[in-house]
């Protein structure tokens, strides 16, 4: 089965970035000065890469590997390899590592369906491997959503400042 980043986070960061890039391109035709241009180009960059990051991660889990998909990298761990299933947890943020020998794994709750990613997860690694924070954690995997306020605030604030920088030079 396969497991992406959640659309409630990629569509907002999305609209984002297109803000930050119609913004530089305003700046550029109205002749803006330098600064407010370069720091506008510094600032799509981060966005830019977190998006396409986003976008193409992909992980899928079978009953013989796990996959994960990022853009221009892919990475397997065999389940068999497997020596440890550890969990970190702060606040609502939970992060999964997958040790296979000096290979790793980590995996977010920035994914869809999460708690059933877990649990898939766990069913096809060694039970002896699972550490008891992992299986609490399976128990009622944390939901999070601050990532996705803050993205849609970002977008609000960007749509503001673009709105703000058109109406100054009409």
């Amino acid at each position: 089965m396969t497991f992406r980043i959640r659309k409630a986070f990629l569509f907002p960061l999305g609209l984002l970035a297109i803000e930050i890039v119609a913004l530089l391109v305003s700046c550029i035709v109205l002749k803006e000065p330098v600064a407010k241009i370069v720091i506008l180009a510094f600032m799509i960059l981060p966005v830019i890469v977190l998006f396409i990051e986003c976008l193409f991660r992909r992980t899928t889990i079978g009953t013989e590997q796990i996959e994960t998909r990022k853009f221009l990298r892919r990475k397997i761990v065999k389940i068999a390899e497997i020596t440890a299933v550890e969990t970190i947890q702060v606040k609502k943020r939970a992060f999964v590592t997958l040790c296979a020998g000096d290979d790793f794994l980590i995996i977010s709750n920035a994914y869809s369906k999460f708690p059933l990613m877990i649990s898939q997860l766990l069913s096809y690694v060694p039970a002896e491997t699972v550490s008891e924070e992992t299986s609490q954690m399976a128990e009622e995997p944390p939901r999070k959503s601050t990532d996705i306020i803050s993205c849609w605030l970002a977008v609000a604030l960007m749509g503001f400042i673009l709105y703000a920088q058109l109406r100054m030079h009409s």
